[in-house]
């Protein structure tokens, strides 16, 4: 596998798996190294030129420089671990290990369940389904409570790839959701993320429409 050469990712700046990634790049100092190309998915139109290379059509993908592509979020941020020999997102070590990757996961899940809570608003008010938006509303509500209780477990740990994916999710319900004001109520979690945004590696890609 050679990984000497550029990689190009398949990007769009909207979309919170992305960005995971692009802050990663950015923290382990391989920003430079990555092509971003502007790739529209989702709704009802397939994407041919993506999907010859990544045949779920999604992004991110990643391609590297001798054709091989990583794709899915935690993989291509797990990969692009490898490249540096600084400071590891993915600690390789137990208990540290099992603490960053179940933040990780919490961080994921409430992106994959927000992106459920906006398909359902976008849909005609006729085609909505009120319970599973109180469903999925009510679970958010609990891993922001669960999350207010670790604030301080974020701030006391060394900077991870389960940082990274509680800030993402954070920034999603932010940028998706203003209106609900997720920090009321939880000062320490809304502390830790205004912290988080100050990072150079976040503040240099905030989401945004496009």
């Amino acid at each position: 596998m050679n990984v000497a050469g550029r990689m190009t990712l398949h990007w769009s700046p909207r979309s919170p798996y992305v960005r995971k990634v692009v802050i990663a790049a950015h923290e382990l100092g391989l920003a430079d190294r990555i092509e971003h190309v502007r790739t529209v998915v989702g709704g009802t139109v397939p994407h041919p030129e993506l999907m010859r290379e990544n045949p779920l059509g999604k992004i991110p993908t990643l391609v590297l420089a001798d054709g091989t592509v990583i794709h899915d979020s935690p993989l291509v941020c797990e990969f692009l671990d490898t490249l540096h020999s600084g400071e590891k997102l993915f600690p390789a070590a137990w208990p540290a290990r099992l603490v960053a990757l179940r933040w990780q996961a919490l961080g994921s899940g409430m992106l994959d369940i927000s992106l459920l809570r906006l398909t359902e608003r976008n849909k005609p008010e006729a085609q909505r389904s009120a319970p599973h938006a109180a469903l999925w509303q009510g679970k958010i509500t609990c891993c922001l409570d669960a999350l207010e209780g670790e604030a301080e477990a974020l701030v006391g740990t060394p900077f991870s790839i389960g940082h990274i994916a509680i800030g993402v999710a954070l920034g999603y319900l932010d940028f998706r959701f203003a209106d609900e004001t997720w920090q009321v109520g939880r000062p320490r979690l809304a502390a830790w993320h205004a912290g988080f945004n100050q990072r150079p590696s976040v503040a240099a890609n905030m989401p945004e429409e496009g």
